[in-house]
């Protein structure tokens, strides 16, 4: 089996997770007032938001070069990753996923920041008063993407 077929799955799966992650924003922006919310559960909102920054706001109350500044690095990340996995040997089906999964927030986040100048967040989960901060599809796949990262890390040592 050649290289490109082998990487046909993963790359649908990061077109498609790509895709519902600007969906969803797409979504959340024509439907929503920033900071607007509506109650899903007692524990989870939709609410949109407005990063500026990086994780957790990191940043978001600069005056505007952290857009060009993460827009670069989301795009080195992107390029990276991407030289990663077309590296990749097919055995290591764990780091594939992983890099995929990461490929996919990289990518939905930086067309995010050259669109807009931000990252569009919604997911709003929290507990009583304490809300963690809200975050979207392609945070969720970084996420994702770094846990099945230390599976594998963790797999390399035994």
């Amino acid at each position: 089996m050649n290289k490109i077929s082998e990487l046909k799955f993963p790359f649908l799966i990061l077109i498609l997770l790509v895709a519902l992650d600007q969906i969803t924003k797409i979504a959340m922006e024509y439907n929503f007032h920033l900071y607007q919310g509506l109650e899903v559960t007692s524990f989870f909102n939709l609410t949109l938001v407005h990063n500026h920054g990086a994780a957790f706001g990191f940043l978001s109350e600069q005056p505007g070069w952290q857009r060009w500044f993460f827009t670069m690095v989301s795009s080195i990340a992107v390029i990276f990753i991407s030289t990663w996995i077309y590296k990749l040997e097919a055995k290591n089906k764990i780091l594939l996923w992983a890099l995929t999964l990461i490929l996919v927030g990289a990518i939905g986040n930086l067309i995010d920041r050259v669109l807009f100048g931000y990252v569009i967040d919604f997911l709003d989960f929290y507990y009583q008063t304490y809300h963690w901060p809200a975050f979207n599809i392609a945070d969720s796949s970084i996420f994702i993407g770094v846990i099945f990262f230390m599976i594998d890390s963790f797999k390399q040592q035994q």
